[in-house]
């Protein structure tokens, strides 16, 4: 301090200044470090992120790409088999007995229907016949059943019971309440409106007097005479008092009103004169008694004596459940007649049958593949070596094979799906087919359940039942679609589009693309449809899995496919889809 204070003005003065310029001097070195720093970072910056980027140009072309390409696209699922003919039949027989017609040969073509092989069926066909007799017999009666039901019905409408006489009812035998039962006597009837007489002729002449003949009859007090009609001629010889040989003739005739059973008369039939007189007497008088099949209760009297009735006149009504009785054992007997129509028509068709199993006719039309009986074989059902085989008959109008569809896919396939169908046998040729049944009679095995589907082929040409075939069932096709590798549809129906802004990888999507969303169509083996997300000729990543059969992936410099993206990608056709490209 003391040497500061000693020192001239002028020295201090240049002291001052220097210190002034050092402090500027180093103001610059630092503005010029933080400069050179500030560069030095930027250029670093610049470096790293060109380095990035090359490094993920490099990473992308690392990874397999495809473009979105306009193309036909065809769902299938192909499998093998074994020809077969549309039909196989061979032909046995239910009956035994001696082959007396076999009018065909191996190699014929033969319709359906046409008699084949004919057996000796005299045994049957008494059987036949007996069997035809016994149910006209059935029929006859359940006929009698249902008239004789008709008429009851008729006879006991109103539940009443009807006079089977006309006359007068000189005495009534019931009154309400009374049980009457078959035979029971009615009432007394009497009717001389009409009167009889009973004459002797003489047994020569009787024999030439016919019933129906006109007879003159001659009353013995009055000597009146009356027109009558012969109604019986006695055919018995009996002997009058005096030794005279006789028959005697009925004779009826109109009552004018004056005839009683105390008038005589003579009569006259033709030339012949009877031997002596005799007394009329009235045509009806008799005890009318019940005609009836069970008892019945009288519920009311609906005639009185003297009452003049003619046949079918309502005697007394019964009750209704003494109707019914009476109906129901009539319709018992009609049921027991029908039952009995069916038994016997059931024994002639059951015979029927047996008799049509000796004739034996083609099944279905076709090509006879053998024949192993011949005219004169006597049929037995240990016939051709316990087999029973007469014939086969292959119907080749259509051949058929049967393909093994996996439980994934046989959801997707229907009736009426076409096949193409190829065989070693006949190179170069495809031929249709069409799925004609899809069984749900799976079998097992090693863990994999498969479904038989049947495809049947009406055009066969050169093939053969027996032949190996392959088929390809058309699950679905659509045509010029935007369509992309199936080995590019990611899970969630992601695709990973081409993106050279994108630097680093973004979870499974690799640097380089970004994901993209997308609408699915038609998926086969090898190629999805995409409805909507992408547009032609983008190009998106391509999983390592793809084989690449078509050569369709874009490789830089042509290389082979390589590389793949990182964990948690996956490609490939959703299950259930199966097939090719076409």
């Amino acid at each position: 301090m003391a040497e500061q204070a000693n020192q001239k003005p002028e020295e201090k003065k240049a002291t001052s200044k220097n210190e002034k310029r050092k402090k500027r001097r180093r103001k610059r070195m630092l503005m010029l470090t933080f400069i050179l720093a500030v560069l030095l970072a930027g250029g670093f910056y610049i470096y790293k992120k060109e380095k990035e980027t090359k490094r993920a140009s490099a990473s992308a072309q690392e990874n397999r790409t495809a473009k979105a390409e306009i193309r036909d696209i065809t769902s299938k699922l192909t499998s093998s088999g074994t020809l077969a003919p549309k039909d196989t039949y061979e032909i046995t027989s239910l009956a035994e007995g001696e082959v007396i017609l076999a009018d065909f040969e191996e190699g014929d073509q033969v319709e359906k229907g046409q008699i084949l092989y004919q057996l000796d069926a005299a045994s049957v066909e008494s059987e036949v016949q007996s069997a035809n007799n016994s149910l006209s017999r059935a029929q006859s009666s359940y006929a009698d059943a249902v008239s004789e039901y008709q008429e009851v019905v008729a006879d006991y409408s109103g539940n009443t019971y009807k006079a089977s006489k006309s006359g007068y009812i000189k005495k009534l035998y019931i009154e309400a309440g009374d049980k009457v039962g078959a035979g029971a006597q009615l009432c007394d009837i009497y009717d001389d409106l009409t009167m009889e007489i009973r004459l002797p002729f003489l047994s020569g002449e009787a024999g030439i007097i016919l019933p129906g003949a006109e007879a003159v009859l001659s009353l013995s007090d009055t000597g009146e005479q009356l027109k009558g009609i012969v109604t019986a001629v006695s055919q018995m010889d009996e002997v009058l008092t005096g030794g005279t040989l006789v028959r005697y003739v009925t004779i009826e005739a109109a009552n004018p009103g004056g005839l009683t059973t105390e008038t005589a008369a003579t009569a006259q039939v033709g030339g012949c004169l009877c031997a002596q007189e005799a007394y009329f007497e009235a045509k009806i008088n008799t005890v009318m008694s019940a005609d009836l099949d069970a008892s019945v209760e009288v519920e009311e009297i609906l005639v009185c004596e003297g009452a003049y009735i003619t046949k079918g006149t309502p005697i007394f009504r019964m009750t209704a459940k003494s109707a019914e009785k009476i109906l129901q054992s009539y319709q018992d007997t009609i049921d027991r007649a029908q039952e009995s129509i069916e038994s016997a028509q059931n024994k002639l068709e059951s015979t029927q049958d047996s008799y049509e199993t000796y004739t034996i006719t083609a099944p279905i039309s076709g090509q006879v593949i053998t024949k192993t009986s011949k005219l004169g074989d006597n049929i037995s059902r240990s016939s051709n070596n316990g087999s029973g085989v007469m014939a086969v008959i292959y119907d080749l109008s259509a051949l058929t094979f049967e393909m093994s569809i996996d439980e994934l896919d046989i959801r997707n396939v229907k009736v009426g799906q076409k096949v193409e169908v190829t065989a070693d046998a006949v190179e170069g040729k495809v031929f249709q087919g069409t799925v004609t049944n899809v069984s749900l009679q799976s079998s097992a095995s090693n863990g994999v359940t498969n479904y038989p589907v049947t495809v049947t082929m009406d055009e066969t040409g050169e093939l053969l039942p027996g032949m190996n075939v392959d088929g390809v069932i058309i699950l679905d096709e659509v045509n010029d679609t935007l369509s992309i590798p199936i080995d590019s549809l990611m899970r969630g129906n992601q695709v990973y589009v081409k993106d050279e802004t994108v630097t680093e990888e973004k979870g499974p999507v690799p640097a380089g693309f970004r994901a993209v969303e997308v609408e699915t169509g038609l998926i086969s083996d090898e190629y999805v449809e995409i409805v909507s997300g992408l547009e032609e000729g983008q190009e998106v990543y391509v999983n390592k899995s793809s084989k690449n059969t078509n050569n369709s992936f874009m490789m830089p410099g042509g290389g082979m496919p390589g590389g793949g993206p990182p964990g948690g990608m996956g490609g490939g056709a959703p299950s259930g889809r199966g097939g090719g490209m076409r």
